[in-house]
């Protein structure tokens, strides 16, 4: 994976995002067609009014191919939100998602930020452990119906 480029986010990738996100979803959560137009409108969002200094997206690409994604965004003057977190399938176990992760928080810390927030599912095992050993702690766990799916829904923050 050190081949692999962590480049700015760029709005020609949000069909890409919207795409991946829709079928790994549904394939490996059962997840309804609901889920990729919330993709759409995060990103439509991002794109439409974001602030460089202290939001940002990176797409992992590889020989020009896109292998994943992670985003940080402001929900206020001392919080980062974590978003569209996400590696596909051949990409995994390899050491991108912690290169991801440490990129996204570093850039939180460098623009001021004193904490992160992630909202995420329970079923993202390799997610929710790559969080806590980095120093994320789960704040809140609760069942939901989402996406046409029964989920346990979780918070995480990490202090900066």
């Amino acid at each position: 994976m050190e081949d692999v480029v962590l480049r700015p986010f760029r709005p020609d990738d949000a069909p890409w995002l919207v795409e991946q996100h829709g079928t790994l979803y549904a394939r490996d959560e059962g997840f309804d067609s609901s889920f990729a137009p919330l993709v759409a409108q995060i990103l439509d969002d991002f794109i439409a009014d974001h602030d460089l200094t202290r939001e940002q997206g990176w797409i992992a690409e590889q020989a020009g191919k896109r292998l994943g994604s992670i985003f940080c965004v402001s929900l206020d003057r001392n919080t980062a939100k974590l978003r569209l977190f996400l590696l596909m399938p051949q990409a995994r176990g390899l050491g991108l998602g912690k290169r991801l992760l440490s990129t996204c928080t570093g850039f939180a810390r460098a623009a001021g930020y004193r904490e992160m927030a992630l909202w995420t599912h329970e079923s993202h095992k390799a997610a929710c452990a790559l969080y806590r050993a980095n120093g994320w702690q789960l704040t809140d766990s609760k069942p939901v119906h989402s996406f046409g799916v029964d989920l346990i829904e979780q918070s995480w923050e990490i202090q900066l």
